[in-house]
């Protein structure tokens, strides 16, 4: 049984899995297991990887990236799990200060690292609206995601109580995810860049055209579901309304006057949730 499952989702990365592997391999700290699991690749990602034997590959018919990490996190027997998306790298102390980390803070169920950018091969700023909180994250990730999967490591406790990935999201998964841990629990951040993020590039997920009608989804399912505050509610509602209202006009602009008006009736669905202000008030002891 492995400290850490290091689960790495890769499709058609044939250029770019070798690197992230070997960052993996190159950890100081050395009680893992590394598990790639190929969503379908096309190229010779899977050729690649049977120079690795130490790795374990599990390939898999395309379904997305939740389903891969589901499938990898799944497969694992680690206590603590880690993903690395197969265009990022790790510095090799990642495993070793976050494992220290979980050591000296036994209550704490998740953490992320810090990060340095690269954007079509050269180093940029974050803006900062990206800035990582540490602590209480939800009301800040609401507007966009400040969790990275290549910067997490969780207890596998936790990973199995969220039930995953969202396989149904092609999509903000990992907005989703973090969203729905982030309304539970503190979300800590070790403030050292251990991790290479690499962007810009044309099969990022992120590159997707109209992400927010997936966070859009996210945050119905969230109010739907899960357990907030009114605090958190109003917070969550605020930002759904303002998603909404942003894409379907957008959708207008398009002539797509059908699903505009559809957008435009969810966000009418939650206006009469108490604003946050109102939230705040009336959770305030006297």
């Amino acid at each position: 049984m492995a400290g850490i499952s290091v689960i790495i989702p890769t499709f058609n990365r044939a250029g770019r899995i070798e690197k992230a592997v070997e960052s993996v391999l190159a950890q100081d700290f050395r009680d893992f297991e590394l598990i790639v699991v190929d969503d379908g690749s096309e190229d010779d990602t899977l050729e690649i990887l049977k120079s690795y034997p130490q790795v374990h590959v599990l390939p898999q018919k395309r379904q997305g990236v939740s389903a891969a990490r589901n499938h990898g996190a799944a497969a694992g027997s680690g206590k603590l799990i880690a993903f690395l998306d197969s265009d990022d790298l790790w510095l090799p102390s990642k495993l070793t200060v976050q494992a220290d980390f979980f050591a000296n803070n036994p209550e704490a169920l998740i953490c992320q690292t810090g990060e340095t950018w690269i954007r079509r091969g050269k180093r940029v700023n974050p803006r900062n609206r990206h800035e990582k909180p540490s602590g209480q994250v939800f009301e800040r990730s609401l507007e966009l995601c400040l969790v990275s999967p290549s910067a997490v490591m969780m207890r596998r406790s936790l990973f199995d109580a969220m039930g995953g990935f969202d396989e149904s999201l092609p999509a903000c998964e990992d907005y989703d995810l973090w969203l729905r841990i982030g309304c539970r629990h503190p979300v800590h951040l070790i403030d050292e860049p251990l991790v290479i993020k690499h962007g810009g590039h044309e099969d990022q997920l992120s590159a997707m055209p109209g992400l927010d009608r997936y966070r859009i989804a996210s945050l119905v399912k969230l109010l739907e579901n899960q357990p907030l505050t009114a605090c958190q509610r109003a917070a969550a509602a605020a930002v759904l309304q303002k998603k909404c209202r942003i894409y379907a006009n957008g959708c207008a602009k398009r002539s797509r006057m059908e699903e505009a008006e559809f957008y435009r009736a969810v966000a009418r669905h939650y206006e009469n949730e108490p604003p946050q202000s109102q939230a705040k008030k009336e959770n305030t002891p006297p």
